[in-house]
């Protein structure tokens, strides 16, 4: 009868020490050491991609990543108060409250109060328009992903990622 071995951790030292860089515009022979063999900074860099297709997409809408995120959320789950929102999203409180105000200057969102203390919000007409036509840009970006990832690979991805997210912390 054989034993298996435990899975082995991971090490810094595993990574490969002759890891080019995958830089837009670096040079093709940089070498990064140890870097790129590190899950926060390939994390990083796919989410800069991601990002700069968003910014590409639905950012010519005139949103932001988060206030997209605030658009979506409210449209799901009308009613909610700033804070159940904020975090919702894992916005801080204070970076919270300037994008509702721009938001809502924007005529994108309203509040309303719900009691004396607590306000809910809700997407307007014009906040309702400009969601629908950002996820349409944003349902063509993921189907691009999908493409790109091949079967399976999109749902694959968003499983690990979100291991990495519930995994408990250490230290």
């Amino acid at each position: 009868m054989s034993r298996t071995q435990p899975a082995r951790r991971p090490r810094a030292e595993d990574a490969s020490p002759e890891t080019t860089a995958p830089l837009a515009g670096a040079p093709a022979d940089l070498v990064i050491g140890p870097l790129g063999g590190f899950l926060g900074y390939a994390l990083r860099r796919a989410q800069l991609a991601v990002f700069e297709d968003f910014r590409r997409s639905v950012g010519r809408l005139g949103l932001r990543p988060a206030q997209f995120s605030v658009l979506v959320v409210i449209d799901a789950s009308p009613g909610l108060k700033q804070s159940e929102v904020a975090a919702a999203l894992g916005i801080q409180r204070t970076n919270f409250v300037a994008m509702v105000n721009e938001l809502e200057r924007l005529g994108l969102i309203e509040r309303r109060p719900l009691d004396r203390r607590s306000v809910a919000l809700h997407l307007t007409p014009a906040g309702a328009a400009k969601l629908k036509a950002a996820l349409q840009a944003q349902y063509a970006v993921e189907e691009r992903y999908a493409r790109l990832l091949g079967p399976g690979g999109r749902e694959r991805l968003l499983d690990l990622l979100g291991a990495v997210q519930t995994a408990p912390r250490e230290g």
